[in-house]
């Protein structure tokens, strides 16, 4: 309390005035970290490449800012992996494989996609050109490598059996994901071509210096799959259902505008990983990569085109197939594994 003097009323004036000041201040921080950003980490499934500049964009422009969100984009080492990671808690979100979600789902993980990326599959098998092999049936007493934990995986028994083929005819080799193009390069271990995305794969194969490789899809060989999606977990839909409403629109805001202007998208992601991704050459590769997920974006099933949507129908055909050649629990309903609730 200020002494009262000769000037008693205009001191008690300005230390009103002051008080009032320092309760105002002090509404403004409370607002301000009642509504401070949410951190919030996304796994992706491999390192950046190209289908990732929507997140980079988002990121990069402030999409995910003016949601609420400070991102945290952290490089996986394959689907299943960055799945696992969600349900572990160490990260909130994470883009991967339908199919291997699905797959992990199925076996008692708490994990539903609240959203599409790569609404078809891009998964093939790619092969050396000089190895002469023209389809799947080529493939019998061959190797091939994989990564462990690649979504890429899911759906290869299904199409080697729609080829005429069994597990046992072709051998897979594991490999990490960084010696995957390598090994693939130097046929190691006497392989003559490897598990891999459309999307990706010829991208780096020719860049580090290969031939466009024989590319086999999946699609051929009668594997009708989503294809990536942006998944979380159960507990986090029913306790954080706001924060996952922004997460994914803040997302498909991201993608929405990278299809509009991909150069731009992969700017973002030069400027936030640096390296050759900043450079000439990692630019041109990763838009290459880019055109193919914006290619796939939508099914032919999402008629008003409708960036993120699980379409019921591309989810009961992918289901069926689990059923029929993955041992999927016959009951397993496709609708338990998606949810359209928060998108616009």
């Amino acid at each position: 309390m200020p002494p009262i003097n000769g000037e008693g009323r205009v001191t008690m004036k300005i230390w009103g005035k002051l008080i009032g000041s320092v309760a105002i201040m002090a509404t403004v921080a409370t607002a301000t970290s009642a509504f401070a950003d949410d951190d919030v980490r996304l796994r992706l499934n491999w390192m950046y490449y190209g289908s990732h500049a929507g997140f980079a964009y988002g990121k990069d422009k402030g999409i995910y800012k003016a949601a609420g969100i400070n991102l945290d984009i952290r490089s996986g080492n394959g689907s299943g992996s960055a799945h696992r990671l969600v349900v572990n808690g160490d990260s909130q979100f994470s883009y991967g494989s339908c199919g291997s979600m699905t797959k992990l789902a199925s076996q008692g993980a708490p994990l539903i996609s609240v959203g599409v990326i790569d609404a078809m599959g891009t998964e093939a098998v790619l092969v050396r050109p000089e190895t002469g092999i023209k389809s799947v049936k080529d493939l019998k007493g061959k190797k091939i490598l994989t990564t462990a934990n690649a979504g890429v995986n899911t759906f290869f028994p299904i199409v080697l059996k729609n080829a005429g083929l069994t597990d046992a005819d072709v051998t897979l080799v594991n490999v990490a994901d960084g010696a995957l193009v390598s090994s693939y390069l130097q046929g190691a271990g006497d392989t003559v071509g490897m598990l891999g995305g459309l999307d990706d794969k010829p991208a780096e194969i020719k860049a580090a210096g290969g031939k466009e490789p024989v590319g086999m899809p999946y699609s051929d060989y009668g594997v009708n799959q989503v294809g990536y999606c942006i998944v979380t977990t159960k507990d986090m839909v029913k306790n954080k259902p706001d924060l996952v409403k922004r997460f994914v629109q803040a997302t498909m805001k991201a993608y929405g505008e990278t299809l509009k202007n991909p150069d731009a998208a992969i700017n973002s992601m030069g400027d936030i990983v640096g390296g050759t991704m900043n450079e000439d050459q990692g630019k041109a590769q990763a838009k290459e990569v880019l055109k193919v997920t914006l290619d796939v974006l939508f099914s032919a099933g999402n008629k008003d085109k409708k960036i993120g949507l699980n379409v019921p129908g591309d989810w009961d055909d992918m289901i069926a197939l689990m059923k029929k050649y993955n041992d999927l629990d016959p009951k397993a309903e496709a609708k338990n594994f998606y949810t359209n609730e928060f998108l616009n």
